[in-house]
């Protein structure tokens, strides 16, 4: 006898709350699913050779390239490999998309089909890395990388004497076949910064650590990050920030806005593009680069194995004085979650040591997503070419 529609949700959810409550283990089973060879050497982060660099990267020789017209793909979320973990609505119709479930049955607090910038293309040269994009949709995120970990959740369950889940169990992951292939489905990123503290005087530096809300994100919730991360994809919808906000220093600067100090996404982008050269914090931090006292860094991009989310992996490392300065206001929680503190007795701690016990313990042992582990390992191993005096 056929599931009720009633029954095809309540299972929907009963998997989606499974995922969101074992997204570090699911990852680790999905690295063992995974063809050798294609993970960043001592992190679970996918990615081709040549997307991480050899040693850090100044942020300013990333070359941004645009593709008005961005080439079709042949997954984009809605085809019959999916059949299998689709509920039905009250009419017995299948939801076409993963994210029209999710709006439906579990929706976040932050849930917005936006635009973003679609990677199309990674190349590096002499001259350094060389990133092409076009126009996509924050739901692609959804509807393609939460629908693979939904199945792969699924399958889990289905299979628990398995190992990993065989995949005949898991048809949307097989049909997207090698997850590092821009052609195959539309890829949006995010741009995730390691913020570092450091105190030239003493030597010392800390990192700012987040922890994500599942009841507020729609991806990669009850999981430890750095901070701040966010789409890259401009400041609103309307048509004259799409070449205005196509900068990555831009997009962090916004970030750092919102997640570390609280600040609004409304800069106003509904009606004017923003002038970033009158932003005061953006002609501060502008300042601050010319000076010195803040440094950007491109580390690479890699995807998560589990739901092959791609993060670009930058670092931003503020001078103390800089640093408490700029965030004299920081803020403890904000829309996706909490800013993790530790207690140094000094009551001026903003985040965690940048130390090698620290770096181990998270990377390791704690639900940490796999771009931030990644992120932080490789922050370490050039660590001295990050905090140079």
């Amino acid at each position: 006898m056929p599931a009720s529609p009633h029954d095809t949700r309540e299972h929907w959810r009963l998997v989606r709350g499974h995922l969101n409550r074992h997204r570090y283990g699911l990852s680790e089973l999905a690295v063992q699913a995974l063809a050798a060879g294609r993970v960043i050497p001592g992190t679970r982060l996918l990615a081709r050779r040549h997307w991480i660099p050899g040693s850090p990267v100044p942020l300013e020789r990333v070359r941004l390239n645009w593709r008005a017209e961005a080439p079709p793909v042949p997954i984009d979320g809605s085809g019959p490999e999916l059949d299998a973990i689709r509920p039905l609505r009250d009419d017995g119709t299948p939801y076409t998309y993963y994210a029209d479930a999710v709006g439906d049955l579990a929706r976040p607090r932050l849930f917005e089909n936006r635009g973003c910038y679609r990677l199309l293309d990674v190349r590096t040269d002499r001259d350094g890395p060389a990133l092409t994009f076009g126009r996509g949709q924050y739901f692609d995120v959804i509807n393609i990388c939460e629908a693979a970990a939904h199945e792969f959740a699924s399958a889990t369950l289905a299979a628990p004497g398995e190992a990993v889940p065989r995949p005949a169990l898991t048809p949307f992951r097989s049909a997207i076949g090698d997850p590092t292939d821009l052609a195959r489905r539309p890829v949006m990123v995010a741009t995730s910064t390691l913020t570092i503290r450091h105190d030239r005087t003493n030597g010392t530096a800390e990192f700012v650590l987040h922890w994500r809300d599942p009841s507020k994100v729609a991806s990669g919730g009850g999981l430890y990050q750095v901070m701040p991360v966010g789409m890259f994809q401009s400041s609103h919808d309307a048509s004259w920030n799409e070449a205005n906000d196509f900068d990555l220093w831009r997009s962090i600067a916004r970030e750092l806005s919102e997640e570390l100090l609280g600040d609004s996404e409304d800069y106003g982008s509904a009606t004017a593009p923003i002038d970033y050269g009158a932003w005061p914090l953006m002609k501060s931090l502008d300042q601050a680069r010319q000076d010195g006292t803040l440094n950007l860094y491109w580390l690479g991009l890699g995807m998560d194995p589990l739901t092959f989310v791609t993060d670009m992996l930058t670092v931003a490392v503020f001078d103390s004085e800089l640093f408490d300065d700029t965030f004299r206001h920081i803020v403890s929680t904000n829309d996706e979650g909490h800013r993790v503190q530790t207690e140094d007795g000094t009551g001026r701690t903003v985040g965690i040591p940048f130390r090698a016990d620290h770096i181990d313990r998270l990377t390791t042992n704690e639900p940490m997503q796999p771009a931030g582990a990644a992120l932080l390992r490789l922050a370490w191993q050039h660590r001295d070419a990050l905090l140079r005096v």
